[in-house]
């Protein structure tokens, strides 16, 4: 358990997304994993216009790179799926889907 009288370190990011939406599907994605030490590192999620913002409060500075490396590398997954299937998601695929073809075609 922390110390009442402990310093926390505080962090704040912030990612810019394409739309209010991709900060919102990166923001829900992300927050889904709980810290793995709650009790030495707080974490807030949140988004403006189509920004994500993640705010870190951490007993010590090794925690605090620990954290914001860790979220940022699920930033960049997320970020490069929505790039890959984003906009295809939001409008419907170009392409047949492979329920639909007729047997033996595939």
């Amino acid at each position: 358990m922390s110390e009442p009288d402990a310093q926390w370190h505080r962090i704040v990011v912030r990612i810019p997304f394409a739309s209010h939406k991709h900060a919102t599907i990166a923001k829900q994605t992300i927050e889904v994993d709980a810290e793995l030490q709650p009790q030495a590192v707080k974490r807030q999620l949140d988004v403006d216009d189509d920004t994500l913002i993640g705010s870190f409060e951490t007993l010590t500075v090794r925690l605090a790179r620990l954290a914001v490396n860790s979220f940022l590398e699920n930033v960049d997954l997320v970020a490069r799926t929505l790039a890959e299937f984003g906009d295809d998601a939001e409008r419907g695929s170009d392409k047949e889907p492979a329920a639909s073809l007729p047997p033996g075609s595939r």
